[in-house]
């Protein structure tokens, strides 16, 4: 018998938390071991079950892309140091806890300036 990882809430039952982050003004955005262990940081303060990190530097000093697979999901991120800017995607179901991860961004990339959107993903209304 499969798991359901749906998470319900009042009269709402839904896939899971997706978060939309930008970061404005980061540091550390050419540093592919920083983002790495920043992947790591993020998957144990969600409290979330990692299945594979990957990342790629594109060339030296340059943008780095990430992806942390999870078994709820995933966090990706997309880096562009020479505007100081980054995308991150996290989308986690079950018990995990998205929202844990944003003081872990704010501190390793030094930025204050951090925009969250936060959506639920296959929201539908329980039958009563």
């Amino acid at each position: 018998m499969s798991q359901n990882f749906f998470i319900v809430e009042d009269n709402f039952e839904y896939a899971g938390d997706h978060l939309i982050i930008d970061i404005f003004n980061g540091k550390n955005l050419d540093n592919e071991i920083h983002i790495h262990s920043t992947l790591l940081q993020c998957v144990e303060a969600a409290g979330a079950t990692l299945l594979h990190i990957d990342t790629h530097q594109f060339e030296l000093n340059g943008g780095v892309s990430g992806v942390a697979v999870l078994a709820e999901s995933h966090i990706s991120i997309h880096t562009w140091p020479e505007k100081n800017y980054a995308a991150m995607d996290i989308f986690m179901c079950g018990n995990s806890k998205p929202q844990l991860t944003i003081p872990v961004i704010k501190a390793a990339f030094k930025s204050w300036d951090v925009k969250v959107t936060q959506l639920c993903r296959g929201k539908i209304m329980i039958d009563s």
